[in-house]
């Protein structure tokens, strides 16, 4: 898969990688022109791609909105690809995409006043199979997050809902992160390199719990025993 022909820095174009089909949208382009140029990749006689393929959407520092972003996903599913994940180094964009139901990647478009401590990412919609979430700094999630979700921080990760996925906290080595929620019960935990699971049997009284490392294994108590021990 290649590179559609003619595609200039400044234009609309796809790329076949491992992962699915990339489409890069420059940050320089008037939105009209985006939605023309897309329109017209899509049409265009030669197909790069099969029905049903992945998108990757890449704008980097471009500000996406529910309605755009929406465009976007109409215009390829009625060529039968399926918008996946979304790239940016907006934190916009990046809540825009996961309340609507897209895996996100996102990184800091420009180095943070302070690198130990990068702003979080707040989102506010529930996490279902197959989505992702990768932020620099601590993700803030109001929802649950279903079974073959996944979120991915260098920081903490906080979970105002039921766990259910995979959630990895310290994604950069950081053993100290911890992972916070209403409700412990995912498939899996990293912190750091560390890795574990829930217990079979749950805590006896649904409370908020969270998940730290002690002697290099990860452990999961209520946040109350937790602040107790600290």
């Amino acid at each position: 898969m290649q590179t559609l022909p003619n595609s200039l820095p400044t234009q609309v174009s796809f790329k076949g990688t491992s992962e699915g089909l990339k489409l890069l949208v420059p940050v320089e382009l008037a939105w009209d022109e985006v939605i023309l140029q897309l329109q017209q990749r899509l049409n265009a006689g030669e197909r790069l791609w099969q029905g049903g393929a992945p998108v990757i959407l890449e704008v980097k520092d471009r500000l996406l909105d529910g309605p755009q972003l929406q465009a976007i996903d109409a215009l390829l599913a009625a060529q039968q690809l399926r918008l996946v994940k979304v790239r940016t180094l907006r934190r916009q964009t990046a809540v825009t995409a996961a309340v609507n139901g897209l895996s996100v990647d996102q990184t800091d478009s420009t180095p943070p006043k302070d690198p130990s401590n990068p702003e979080p990412l707040y989102v506010h919609t529930t996490l279902r199979s197959g989505m992702r979430i990768a932020h620099p700094g601590p993700i803030v999630l109001v929802g649950d997050v279903n079974p073959g979700a996944e979120m991915v921080s260098d920081g903490d990760i906080l979970v105002w809902g039921t766990l259910r996925g995979l959630a990895h906290a310290g994604a950069n080595g950081n053993a100290n992160a911890l992972i916070f929620a209403l409700r412990l019960q995912p498939t899996q935990l990293r912190i750091a390199d560390r890795v574990a699971r829930a217990p079979d049997t749950p805590l006896a009284t649904p409370q908020p719990e969270v998940a730290y490392v002690s002697e290099n294994t990860i452990h999961i108590c209520y946040i109350s025993e937790y602040t107790r021990r600290r």
